[in-house]
C-alpha cells in the first residue's frame, strides 16, 4: 500500500463513493492517498485507515455512498476503509490498466475534500481460453514447406504479465509454431516444416497450448486437426497485411468504412475469392460492422459511439473456392473520432438551501462537480453563475469541482430568496450547455428594531370617562419575521411624573390602552407615555449532552462495572446519567447502544439509559465486555456525546464485596444530597415568610382610595399553589409555590428564557418526588 498527496489522479475510469458533512464554511486544502489491493481479496479485509492517514477526526466522517459503488465502505467509528463486496478486476475495469477506484470523502466544519485511490492489482485468476474446442485446418498435400496457417488466438481477461505470453505446440515432424505480433495481440501460426503426403497420413492431430505470464502460469488448450487435401496450391494474398482507417462517431448506418482487396494466382474457381470476418472476433463486432463477401467492402451496421469504444480491431479472411479452399488474412484497425455529442453534467454533491442573512462573505452554500463524457476540447468545461447576485463560484484544487459561496453581505428584508442558475458549457464545436437551478432561502436574524410609524402620537379624551374602557391603541412594526418580529407592549414610568401605571393599562399583545380611573380635567390636564418593546431570547441547540456517569475525562467518558456471573436476565448492570443545558426538545436526551462485544447479553433503555442483562451468563461468555453508549439530544441538528462502559464478570463472592462498597458510597451520597436539600428548604422557607410580611406591610401602608381602585389581576384564577416537576439523574423533584398569573408563567419546552410581566415574587418549596405521597 502507498499513500501520497499528489495533486491529480491517474486518468482512467474512476468510480466514486462520497461521504459528505454539511457546514457553512470555506473549502480548505484537501489531500489524496492511494492504496493497492489484489483482486479477489476477502470481504471485510482492511484496505487502510483513511482517518489516520489523512489526519481526520473520526467524528467528522459521515458516509455517503452512490448506488453503483458497493465494493468499499468506511467504518465511521474508526475511519477504517474495508472491502464490502467482491472485488473482480475483470468485471470492474475489463482490460483497463491500471484499475483504480476513486473514493471521495467530504468532511465539513471545516470543509475538506479528500480523495482515496484504491488500485485493484490483477491476480492471475483466469486461464487462457479459445473460442472453440477444436480447430480444423485443411492443407493440400502440394503445399510448399514454410507455408503458414493462422490459428485462433487465446483470450485471457487478465492484464500485463498475467495475460497470454506464449504458445506451445506438441511435437510433430511436419509442423512447427510461429508467433506474430499484430498490434498488442500475439497470433499463432502453424508452419509447414515437412511436405505432406495424403496417401501416407491424411490427418494430423495437434494440441495448441496458450500459456499466460502468471506465477504459477495458467494454460488453455485447443485441439487442432489438420486434414491433408490434394489440389489448390495457391492461397489468396491481401495487398496489405494491416489496414487502418478513421471514422467519426455517430456515423449513419450503411456508411462505407473501407474496402480490403486480396488476389489469388490460381485460375477458375481456385482463384475465385470470398471475404469473411475471422471467427476469433468479439461477437459484438458482428453487430457493428458488415462485410460484403464478394467485394470486400466493410460498412457500418450498428451504432458507433466513441464513449463506448474508441478503436475496433477486425480480422478479415479471404478464401478461394478451390478444393480444398485456401485462405489469406489481414488485420483492419478502425479508429473512432470523437465529436461533441454529450452535454456537460452537473452534480450537486452537497447543498444548503438556507443561509443566514448575517453570514459572512465566503460562506459555502453548495459543493458541485461537473463532467463531460467527451474527450479533448469537447470535454473541457467552462462554468458560470447568474450575474448580479451576491454569490460566486470558487474552483477547487481538484479539476471540475467547485463551491458556491456568498460574495457580499445578505439582507433578508431586501431579498428573501435567490434563484441561482449554474451554466456548464463545453468547448466543443458547436458548444453544448447544461443548466442547474439552486433555490437559496435567506434565513431571518433579529437585526431590526421595532419602530412606531407615528411618533409622537396625540390623543384627546373627554373627562369623566368610564374607567376600564379602551380609549385608543398603539401599533409598532418590525421588519424581521416570526419570533424575531413578535412585539409586546408595556407602559413605562418616566422620571418624577405621575404614576402612569396607576392611570392606564395596556394589552401587551395588541397595544390597546384602557383607563384605570375616570379623569378630571381640573385635576389632570395632560400626560404622555412611551412604549417599550420586549425582545425574547429563543433557545437554540447549542449545548451538547454532558455525561455525568461514567465520569468524563479529556472529552470522553468511561466506567467499569463488576457484576456476578450468576445474575439472571433483567439484572440492572448500571445506568448512564447525562444532562443537557438546553430546554424543550433541544434538551430531551435519547440513549443508544453503538457497539457491544455480544448483542445477546445486554440491552439499553432508550429513554432512561439503564443497562440490563438479556440472559444469564454461561461459562463460554467472555469475562469482560465493552459497551459504547451514544447520548444525543433532539434538536434540529442533534448534538451528541459518547460513553464507554466496561462490564467485568466476577465470581459471586467478589461481586458481593464490591456491592457493599458501592452501597456504602451511595448511602453517603444520598445523605449529602438530603443534607443540602434540608438547608435549601429552610432558606427558601425563611425568604418566603419574609416576602409575605413585606407584602402585607406594603398593602397596609397604601391609602384607602388607592386600594379601593385597585383592579384584580385579570389572569389570576384564585389558585395559590403551583408545582413544577423535574428530574435530576435517577431522582425526581417537585417545586411547590405560589401560582403565577398567565403573564408570568414559564412554559416548559418553549423557546422563551425570560419571564414576561411578572406581577408578584414567587418562591417554591423543593421536595424529592419519591417522598411525596
Amino acid at each position: 500500500m502507498e499513500a501520497g498527496g499528489q495533486r491529480r489522479g491517474t486518468q482512467c475510469w474512476w468510480f466514486s463513493i462520497s461521504f459528505s458533512l454539511m457546514l457553512s464554511c470555506v473549502e480548505r486544502v484537501s489531500a489524496q492517498i492511494k492504496y493497492s489491493i489484489p483482486e479477489e481479496v476477502k470481504v471485510g479485509s482492511v484496505v487502510g485507515n483513511v482517518a489516520k492517514d489523512l489526519g481526520l477526526d473520526i467524528s467528522s466522517l459521515e458516509e455517503r455512498r452512490f448506488p453503483e459503488d458497493a465494493q468499499f465502505e468506511v467504518n465511521p467509528n474508526n475511519g477504517v476503509l474495508y472491502v464490502h463486496g467482491n472485488i473482480d478486476r475483470e468485471e470492474l475495469c475489463e482490460r483497463i490498466h491500471p484499475c483504480i477506484k476513486n473514493l471521495k470523502l467530504v468532511a465539513e466544519n471545516p470543509m475538506e475534500i479528500h480523495y482515496v485511490g484504491v488500485e485493484i492489482m490483477d491476480v492471475n485468476d483466469n486461464s487462457p481460453s479459445f473460442t472453440d474446442e477444436e480447430k480444423i485446418v485443411e492443407i493440400p498435400e502440394s503445399t510448399l514447406q514454410g507455408k503458414r496457417f493462422q490459428l485462433p488466438a487465446a483470450r485471457d481477461p487478465d492484464v500485463v504479465t498475467n495475460t497470454v505470453r506464449m504458445y506451445k505446440l506438441n511435437h510433430n515432424d511436419h509442423f512447427s509454431l510461429q508467433i506474430r505480433e499484430m498490434g498488442e495481440d500475439k497470433i499463432p501460426f502453424l508452419v509447414l516444416q515437412k511436405s505432406l503426403d495424403r496417401e501416407k497420413e491424411s490427418e494430423h492431430k495437434l494440441i495448441l497450448t496458450a500459456v499466460d505470464g502468471g506465477n504459477p502460469p495458467r494454460t488453455g488448450t485447443l485441439n487442432v486437426t489438420v486434414i491433408v487435401l490434394d489440389s489448390n496450391d495457391n492461397h489468396p494474398t491481401f495487398n496489405q497485411e494491416l489496414y487502418s482507417v478513421t471514422i467519426p462517431e455517430n456515423v449513419d448506418r450503411d456508411t462505407s468504412v473501407t474496402r480490403v482487396n486480396a488476389t489469388d494466382l490460381d485460375e477458375g474457381v481456385n482463384g475465385k475469392i470470398e471475404y469473411f470476418f475471422g471467427g476469433e472476433l468479439n461477437t459484438k463486432l458482428y453487430d457493428t460492422f458488415s462485410l460484403d463477401k464478394d467485394t470486400g467492402e466493410i460498412r457500418v451496421k450498428g451504432e458507433i459511439d466513441f464513449e463506448n469504444m474508441d478503436v475496433y480491431k477486425l480480422d478479415v479472411h479471404a478464401s478461394d473456392k478451390g478444393t480444398p479452399p485456401l485462405t489469406g488474412e489481414c488485420r483492419l484497425i478502425i479508429k473512432i473520432k470523437d465529436i461533441n455529442d454529450n452535454p456537460p453534467e452537473i452534480e450537486i454533491t452537497s447543498l444548503s438551501n438556507t443561509v443566514s442573512e448575517d453570514s459572512k462573505p465566503g460562506t459555502m452554500i453548495s459543493l458541485i462537480s461537473v463532467r463531460d463524457k467527451d474527450a479533448g476540447v469537447n470535454g473541457k468545461i467552462i462554468l458560470s453563475l447568474t450575474s448580479g447576485l451576491p454569490f460566486e463560484l470558487k474552483p477547487s484544487y481538484k479539476e471540475n469541482v467547485y463551491s458556491v459561496v456568498t460574495k457580499d453581505l445578505l439582507d433578508r428584508e431586501e431579498v428573501s430568496q435567490y434563484e441561482l442558475t449554474i451554466k456548464a458549457t463545453d468547448c466543443g464545436e458547436p458548444p453544448l450547455s447544461t443548466f442547474k437551478t439552486l433555490n437559496i432561502h435567506v434565513a431571518d436574524v433579529n437585526d431590526n428594531r421595532p419602530h412606531f410609524p407615528i411618533n409622537p402620537l396625540h390623543f384627546y379624551l373627554f373627562e369623566n370617562n368610564v374607567a376600564g374602557k379602551s380609549i385608543f391603541s398603539v401599533s409598532a412594526v418590525d421588519k424581521d419575521l416570526s419570533d424575531n418580529a413578535a412585539i409586546s407592549y408595556r407602559i413605562v414610568k418616566e422620571g418624577s411624573q405621575n404614576d402612569i401605571m396607576s392611570l392606564l393599562s395596556i394589552n401587551s399583545d395588541n397595544g390597546h390602552i384602557s383607563t384605570l380611573k375616570s379623569f378630571d380635567f381640573e385635576t389632570l390636564k395632560t400626560f404622555h407615555n412611551n412604549v417599550t418593546v420586549n425582545v425574547f431570547i429563543l433557545d437554540q441547540n447549542d449545548n451538547a449532552p454532558v455525561i455525568l456517569y461514567p465520569l468524563s475525562s479529556n472529552g470522553s467518558a468511561q466506567g467499569v462495572e463488576e457484576i456476578p456471573r450468576n445474575v439472571n436476565a433483567g439484572h440492572l448492570v448500571t445506568k448512564v446519567r447525562a444532562y443537557d443545558a438546553d430546554i424543550g426538545y433541544n434538551g430531551w436526551l435519547l440513549f443508544s447502544l453503538q457497539e457491544v462485544t455480544d448483542h445477546s447479553l445486554f440491552a439499553l433503555d432508550r429513554y432512561t439509559g439503564q443497562i440490563r442483562t438479556l440472559r444469564s451468563f454461561t461459562e463460554t461468555d467472555e469475562a469482560e465486555h465493552k459497551l459504547l453508549i451514544l447520548v444525543k439530544d433532539n434538536g434540529n441538528v442533534s448534538l451528541s456525546a459518547t460513553a464507554t462502559v466496561i462490564v467485568k464478570l466476577v465470581e459471586p463472592k467478589e461481586a458481593f464485596a464490591a456491592s457493599d462498597v458501592k452501597s456504602a458510597a451511595k448511602d453517603n451520597e444520598d445523605s449529602n444530597v438530603i443534607f443540602y436539600l434540608m438547608i435549601t428548604l429552610g432558606a427558601v422557607s425563611v425568604l418566603f415568610l419574609v416576602s409575605i410580611i413585606v407584602l402585607i406591610a406594603m398593602q397596609c401602608s397604601k391609602s384607602t382610595d388607592y386600594t379601593s381602585k385597585y383592579l384584580q389581576e385579570a389572569n389570576y384564577d384564585g389558585t395559590l399553589c403551583h408545582s413544577i416537576q423535574y428530574r435530576s439523574g435517577d431522582r425526581k423533584y417537585m417545586l411547590v409555590g405560589p401560582r403565577m398569573s398567565i403573564g408570568s408563567t414559564i412554559v416548559p419546552g418553549s423557546h422563551t428564557n425570560t419571564l414576561k410581566n411578572v406581577k408578584i415574587l414567587n418562591f417554591y418549596w423543593l421536595f424529592e418526588k419519591d417522598s411525596i405521597n
